[in-house]
């Protein structure tokens, strides 16, 4: 790709992604073009479909977060690293609204554009959740396809306006579920 091609490639996905961040699903392809100072047929020409911009931006980010859990397997206790993943993948779903549907959908679809970016991260986690069993950290009666499913539920659940002020508390409430045997998990706290 030309340096220009490229240049105008990676301001469109830097712009994308506070719109998306801003607006979700709905951010208007006129106003990103806009915005990152190129015309709609550039914007096109790179991402011709909403779909196609989403999928590159949701892979840049997925991608991250799996080399993020290679990085938290060799430098965190097993239960800090999988506390830790989860919950930046909690927060990358909040940062985009409705990413969870899409992330759902391309798990079980080959033919996505997002399944090898997801199927890397699911890996990821189940990777971070086997240690931490191993440890004896984590539940052993769960695997990376319930894991998957609960960053999925909770992804859902924050995204909705009346759940988001709770956010932190529903990932505590999970995390507690999940990780066994850390300070503070037999403790019963009193919710506001």
């Amino acid at each position: 790709m030309r340096a220009d091609a490229e240049k105008n490639r990676s301001q469109i996905l830097n712009v994308a992604r506070d719109a998306i961040a801003e607006h979700g699903a709905d951010a208007s392809m006129r106003d990103i073009a806009r915005r990152a100072g190129v015309g709609l047929a550039t914007l096109l020409r790179h991402f011709p479909t909403r779909e196609a911009l989403f999928e590159a931006l949701l892979c840049t980010r997925l991608d991250a977060l799996t080399q993020q859990a290679a990085e938290l397997e060799t430098s965190a206790s097993a239960d800090n690293a999988l506390l830790s993943w989860f919950r930046d993948l909690v927060a990358f779903t909040q940062g985009y609204r409705g990413v969870v549907a899409m992330m759902a959908a391309a798990h079980t679809n080959p033919d996505s554009a997002l399944y090898a970016s997801c199927e890397a991260v699911h890996s990821a986690g189940a990777r971070l959740l086997l240690r931490a069993q191993g440890e004896g950290t984590a539940r052993a009666d769960m695997n990376g396809d319930d894991l998957f499913a609960l960053i999925t539920a909770l992804g859902w659940a924050v995204d909705q306006p009346s759940f988001a002020p709770r956010a932190d508390h529903l990932v505590q409430l999970i995390t507690s579920a999940i990780l066994t045997n850390r300070p503070g998990n037999d403790d019963e706290k009193a919710v506001p």
